[in-house]
């Protein structure tokens, strides 16, 4: 199963504070541990929303709003992208994490669709597309 873990946005990470030598240290040798028992596949740092922009649709109307965004606890700081066997084994990955914040913080884990999810309305011809399109970026 594919996750993606995110990690939220805090006050401090949208004002531009950056982690300390310690804990990117301790990010890195984390960071290694995924790598060594195969979970992880990728992962960034993001930066501030103030940096970002939004694209709001409305039918064929697109409506570009720049950042900040107001909202601090539905931002995402960072992510990773793990192979895991489980939700389960994905959460005790995350129990193991170093706090990626100064003060309180939170990390989420969800579940990446397959092409199995998608059931008939994913049609051989679109799997024939999607798996073009993985080969390509590959």
């Amino acid at each position: 199963m594919k996750f993606m873990v995110l990690v939220k946005a805090t006050a401090d990470s949208e004002a531009g504070i950056m982690p300390s030598e310690q804990l990117l240290a301790e990010m890195g040798q984390y960071n290694e541990e995924l790598v060594k028992a195969g979970i992880m596949q990728a992962g960034e740092g993001l930066h501030p929303s103030s940096k970002g922009a939004r694209v709001r649709f409305s039918g064929k109307n697109r409506t570009v709003v720049d950042g900040p965004f107001s909202e601090t606890k539905e931002l995402v700081a960072g992510f990773w992208i793990w192979q895991c066997e489980s939700l389960q084994e994905a959460i005790a990955w995350v129990k193991r994490c170093p706090n990626p914040m100064p003060g309180d913080s939170e990390i989420e884990i969800r579940q990446v669709f397959t092409a199995d999810d998608f059931g008939d309305a994913f049609t051989p011809e679109l799997r024939e597309q999607e798996e073009r399109l993985r080969a390509q970026i590959s």
